[in-house]
């Protein structure tokens, strides 16, 4: 099912363009990644994608239903959002479950299927077992994972990560990395992630987009490559 279209997509910061005549979209059942050099506008094509930033031109289209029929569900987790300090006051269990209540309502009480969502979600992070610390006190590896754990409380049909490894060790990223994987394959979800691991992850990602500078332009200008595109046939322009 296809849930996102990209058409045509420009953006420009002030007067400066900085993405161009962008196409590229995302089904459910996929693990995609979004790679590119540093400055490649890799998180300006996300926001744009997500009406976070207006885009100049183009059109991005947005399925308003998943795969069961309801209403789609999207979560997004952006750069060193797990930047919480020591003094930050729930425990990690108290901030994963707060995770499930926009789904629920926030006035209602969680039920025992609610509760074992909280704790597979932690578990399948590794972090069931410092679910009664204080977030504030963990490594940021540890925050990052517990991040995640609350984003997969909610259920959602569409992940868009923007480098959620970061501050993991190699086990972790290979951990995570499945999870998204399973995620995928076994359950339709669909997975948008940017990284600067191309390799580490390529062996679990069904595609990836890959950004590149165009050299034979003033601008800012990238291409955008399928997975089996990375030898240099352009998909589109940025």
């Amino acid at each position: 099912m296809r849930y996102i279209t990209v058409e045509n997509l420009s953006f420009q910061y002030d007067k400066e363009p900085v993405l161009e005549d962008v196409s590229y979209h995302l089904d459910s059942g996929e693990f995609v990644t979004l790679t590119g050099e540093n400055g490649a506008a890799k998180t300006t094509l996300i926001k744009a994608t997500l009406a976070i930033l207006k885009p100049k031109a183009g059109q991005v289209t947005i399925s308003k239903t998943g795969l069961s029929g309801k209403r789609l569900r999207m979560s997004y987790l952006p750069q060193q959002v797990s930047s919480f300090n020591a003094g930050f006051p729930s425990t990690v269990f108290e901030f994963v479950q707060s995770g499930r209540y926009p789904r629920q309502g926030w006035f209602r009480k969680l039920t025992s299927h609610d509760e074992e969502h909280i704790k597979v979600s932690l578990e399948s992070v590794g972090m069931w077992e410092h679910r009664h610390e204080r977030l504030g006190s963990l490594s940021g590896g540890q925050k990052q994972r517990a991040v995640i754990a609350r984003m997969f409380t909610s259920d959602p049909d569409i992940f868009i990560l923007d480098e959620p490894t970061t501050g993991m060790d190699i086990s972790s990223k290979d951990d995570f990395y499945t999870l998204m994987h399973h995620s995928a394959k076994r359950h339709g979800k669909s997975v948008l992630m940017i990284t600067h691991d191309a390799d580490e992850v390529k062996s679990f990602a069904d595609r990836n987009i890959h950004l590149v500078r165009d050299q034979n332009s003033p601008w800012r200008c990238f291409n955008v490559h399928d997975k089996d595109d990375l030898e240099g046939n352009h998909v589109g322009t940025l």
